[in-house]
């Protein structure tokens, strides 16, 4: 090895101040080059940055020479690496750095970022080490080496903050980026240009797509840029975004590093994650990595926006709707041919050309053809020849504008690892038995040795074998290894060992070992997914896991198993889906259940019940009611023909038709069925078991839409008081429970003590579910709604309710019902408080989602209609607010009765637009009308009654019958004092004699 300074002025005698200072680096070292700039420039000395690259086909001298052509110093970034780039002839180096070099020796200076072998002649550079050492030291050895005295700033002082971090700092938090290929090759101009696309981007904004087909390089760019320019973050983190599952399960589990107070419910976990990175709390130097993102659903979901960076890797050019986007091309012909030269150093320049044509540029095969003349150092032409010559046997081209001789050249390669490795290739057929992407092979290694497949016994056996045969696989660019951190402070074993395997290279394997065992390795593979269920996927603490095997269902046939434990495995992998409110995934995965089940089961087999009461709650929770209806009428109806009866079943599909038909808006029918369900649970079950109680908060959750909210009261005051009873007060059951109560007391006008019942309710929600998770969520909700209507302390009630309607969109997506809800909500606060342009255009927003989710007639689509005619009333449109107050009335009374509460506000709300629009014999008609209705269904008490007393008053007023207009605003004013408050906003407004109205609360129940 080259001897080398270790540091210190006095090593080498006094030298002056260099006037200027030429820093040549190879890119991959560009952060040393910047720190060492910076450095320089504290002390008062100019210098200039060169990346070295010199091309192969000038001498190296020549290459040299050039440096020399500016003044001053001549400063190398040297490592091991340094001296491959070309790559040179064997002895070049040497010859050059004892004749050229040695000839100018007092122009040159080295500092050395390695302790791996360096050529004998770089001692005439007499490089400092900078390897190992701390930052103070390093500066130092710096300036020592340059003639600079360090203790000494003569130069500028940079201001505070623009300091460029110490190149060898890691960041804090650092998630499983790729090992960094130390066979890296150019790209040093397309990093750059990301790097100055991600710096220069405007705050908040600064997220770049590597856009390029399958192969091109676009994960191994971005790992090496998360190494390359670690030290300017505090935390970096990777995104494996094959499986979308798999995306937000990696993307959430970022919420423990940063240290934030969640639980294990994904969209909890993300909305905390995004929180915490736009807040740049506690880390501002972010930098998060999507990789394998091509589908752009979900972007606005999970892409992260703050002061950091985000890196996604696509083949889908919609990125370009989102983000930056920098394409990335194949390899130029030198970064081929100087791969490819390197990698098989036995390859001359004009042999390495043509094989760089034969695969187009393109890196993925080129890094199997490198590998494979590396290794086998096999001559060009006969590697050529049985490419080309084997085309006619090829596998079938994929479709992605991949080379058709890599196709061959893979084909190739299987061959002989048949015969000369044969246990790589159980391993390869062992990973096509799984899904692309990340796959959990080390699952084997703790499965039963005799269970196995005879052939793959070895894995569990032969500890060596296995680490040989992976390092064979790796070492030809078929796997890479996956990195994992420590998991419950242990280190991680082999049998949590996990490897990445890309999506053509997949493909192709897949195809090509598709003899060699394979029925028999996915047979294995089913049953190690099947084994790997943690068994219950109501635990949150499990659904890491769930999100993990998810994938790997179909690939491995487990969708198609008549096993009845892997048919378990898949059911639980669907609940998963549901109790994480992962609908889309689980939409899809019945689905596709369904398919397959089909083929060999029939429709009352108890799996394909289970199958049915999953995929309705799924497809109900996602806003699909009318698909769940017909799923769960079917299922009955096929129950109710069977012998001998099935009363569970059939409770079960009764109880789901309830829920359907309440959210399509039937609510008698709802309700009528709902009761029954509750006697059967009852009859059944018993009174305390988890199904009954839910069966009697779902007829409370009826009686509340059907607008009998006392009904709903003691219904679900029964519910809470068994649900504390069996389950315990932190059950989330029981929270849900006393949830539902404040929303009954809400509804009643007892608004003081619904607030304080919500109050302690949402403090108990934290407590045990944790501030973000999604019950949680709709517990804030409640909450926000109860003061509003308590009236009192409102300042930041807008940005609690902005906020909430952020993070439910966060989960559901704009256009869900929850999400519609809470849009609906807001723009109500934003025309009470006078933002009516705001107010507008969410009314119409969520007036347009439920009438393309429930269709017009529906009684919340009919009923959202008032709240849109609040908008333009206020906005001086009182035609256009008329008519479609009138509509709507006519519908809400068509679909729920003359009495019901949301027909009663809508009147309330039709009366004042007769009145404003000059109809007032019309207006007091109406009035008087709801005001007979109002004290009969809700009491003489209830605020919606004493608003309709006072409208009545009003529109007395205008007909001159002061007589009956002053009785009446009196007691109605002195019931608001009585039962609100002499200070709450219903009673100040009345005592001005304002119009009272009435906002439509949407919801679906």
């Amino acid at each position: 090895m080259a001897e080398q300074r270790s540091g210190g002025a006095a090593d080498h005698g006094v030298r002056s101040t260099p006037e200027h200072v030429l820093v040549v680096f190879p890119g991959y070292h560009r952060p040393w080059a910047t720190w060492i700039n910076q450095r320089l420039d504290t002390y008062g000395v100019r210098a200039s940055l060169q990346r070295w690259d010199p091309p192969r086909d000038v001498p190296l001298e020549d290459s040299l020479g050039d440096l020399l052509l500016a003044r001053g110093q001549v400063l190398l970034v040297l490592d091991d690496w340094f001296f491959q780039l070309g790559p040179r002839v064997a002895g070049e180096w040497n010859d050059v750095l004892r004749g050229f070099v040695a000839a100018h020796a007092e122009r040159f200076a080295a500092v050395n970022l390695t302790n791996r072998t360096l050529p004998p002649a770089t001692a005439v550079l007499e490089p400092v080490s900078l390897w190992g050492i701390g930052e103070e030291e390093a500066e130092v050895r710096l300036l020592s080496r340059l003639g600079i005295e360090p203790r000494r700033a003569a130069g500028r002082r940079l201001p505070a903050g623009s300091l460029v971090r110490f190149p060898d700092t890691p960041p804090e938090i650092w998630g499983e980026i790729p090992r960094r290929n130390p066979r890296f090759t150019g790209r040093d101009d397309l990093l750059t240009e990301l790097q100055e696309r991600l710096m220069d981007a405007e705050r908040g904004s600064a997220a770049c797509t590597l856009l390029g087909m399958s192969g091109i390089g676009k994960t191994q760019i971005a790992a090496e840029y998360a190494h390359r320019f670690s030290s300017d973050y505090d935390v970096v983190w990777w995104v494996s975004s094959d499986d979308r599952n798999v995306q937000r399960d990696r993307f959430g589990e970022l919420a423990t590093e940063l240290g934030l107070g969640t639980g294990n419910e994904p969209g909890e976990r993300i909305r905390a994650v995004r929180e915490a990175l736009r807040r740049g709390a506690p880390h501002s130097r972010w930098l998060i990595v999507f990789d394998g993102w091509d589908d752009t659903d979900g972007a606005n979901v999970l892409l992260p926006h703050g002061p950091g960076h985000v890196l996604v890797t696509s083949r889908n050019r919609g990125w370009g709707d989102h983000t930056d986007i920098l394409e990335v091309p194949g390899f130029d012909r030198a970064e081929s041919t100087g791969y490819l030269m390197r990698r098989a150093p036995h390859v001359t320049a004009p042999e390495a050309d043509e094989v760089a044509a034969e695969f187009g540029d393109v890196p993925l095969p080129l890094v199997q053809a490198a590998a494979w003349l590396g290794e086998s150092r096999m001559e060009v032409s006969e590697y050529l020849h049985m490419v080309r010559e084997g085309r006619i046997s090829a596998v079938e081209p994929s479709g992605d504008g991949f080379p058709q001789a890599s196709l061959t050249s893979w084909s190739i390669l299987i061959n002989r690892l048949r015969r000369a490795q044969p246990q790589a290739i159980d391993v390869l057929s062992l990973c096509a038995s799984f899904a692309p992407g990340r796959i959990p092979l080390g699952l084997i290694r703790a499965y039963p040795q005799a269970d196995l497949p005879e052939d793959l016994r070895w894995m569990v056996t032969d500890l060596a074998a296995w680490s040989r045969a992976l390092d064979t696989l790796v070492n030809y660019s078929v796997l890479t290894r996956e990195t994992r951190g420590p998991v419950n402070n242990a280190e991680v074993g082999p049998h949590q060992e996990s490897v990445h395997m890309h999506r053509l290279v997949h493909d192709i394997v897949a195809r090509l070992t598709e003899g060699d065992h394979r029925a028999a390795h996915r047979q294995a593979v089913r049953t190690l997914l099947a084994e790997a269920d943690p068994g219950n996927p109501m635990d949150s603490r499990h659904w890491p896991r769930y999100a993990e095997l998810l994938p790997h269902l179909e690939p491995s046939g487990a969708l198609l198993s008549h096993n009845p434990r892997t048919q378990t495995a898949v059911l639980n992998c669907l609940r998963y889906c549901f109790r994480s409110g992962e609908f889309r995934a689980g939409i899809q995965l019945a689905e596709k259940i369904r398919d397959n089940w089909s083929t060999f089961m029939g429709p009352l087999d108890q799996p394909m019940l289970d199958l049915t009461t999953q995929q309705s709650n799924i497809l109900r929770s996602f806003g699909r009611f009318r698909e769940a209806y017909d799923l769960d009428l079917a299922q009955r109806e096929r129950l109710a023909a069977a012998q001998p009866p099935n009363e569970l079943g059939t409770l079960l599909s009764s109880s789901a038709i309830s829920s359907d038909l309440r959210f399509l808006g039937q609510y008698k029918e709802s309700e009528r069925l709902q009761r029954e369900v509750l006697a059967d649970a009852e009859r059944l079950l018993g009174a305390g078991e988890f199904s009954t109680l839910v069966a009697r908060h779902n007829l409370g959750v009826t009686l509340r839409q059907l607008g009998r909210f006392q009904e709903a009261y003691e219904s679900d005051a029964e519910t809470l008081a068994h649900s504390e009873r069996v389950l315990g007060k932190r059950h989330s059951h029981t929270l849900n429970s006393s949830n539902a109560l404040a929303h009954d007391l809400r509804l009643l006008g007892q608004y003081r003590e619904a607030l304080a019942r919500q109050e302690a309710n949402v403090l108990r929600h934290v407590q045990v579910l944790g501030p973000q998770h999604l019950q949680t969520l709709y517990a804030r909700t409640q909450l926000a709604l109860c003061r509003r209507r308590e009236g009192g302390f409102l300042q930041d009630l807008g940005a609690t309710m902005a906020s909430l309607l952020e993070q439910l969109e966060q989960v559901h997506g704009r256009t869900h019902y929850v999400t519609l809800s809470s849009l609906n909500n807001y723009a109500n606060y934003l025309r009470e408080h006078g933002d009516l342009d705001h107010a507008r255009e969410l009314s119409h927003e969520a007036e347009a989602g439920y009438r393309a989710l429930l269709g017009p007639a529906h009684p919340v689509a009919t009923g959202v209609l008032a709240n849109t005619a609040l908008v333009l009333q206020a906005s001086g449109e009182r035609a256009d607010a008329l008519a479609i107050l009138e509509a709507a009335l006519a519908g809400l009374t068509s679909s729920l009765g003359s009495d019901h509460p949301w027909v009663l506000g809508c009147a309330l709300n039709a009366s004042a637009a007769r009145n404003f629009n000059g109809r007032v014999h019309d207006a007091a008609e109406l009035s008087r009308d709801t005001l007979r209705r109002a004290r009969h269904t809700l009491g003489n008490e209830h605020p919606l009654t004493l608003s309709s007393q006072v409208a009545l008053a009003t529109d007395l007023r205008g007909l001159r019958e002061n007589e009956e207009a002053g009785k009446l605003e009196e007691d109605a004013l002195l019931t608001l004092t009585r039962t609100l408050g002499a200070q709450h906003p219903h009673t100040l407004s009345a005592r001005q004699r304002n119009r009272p109205y009435w906002d439509f609360e949407a919801n679906l129940g």
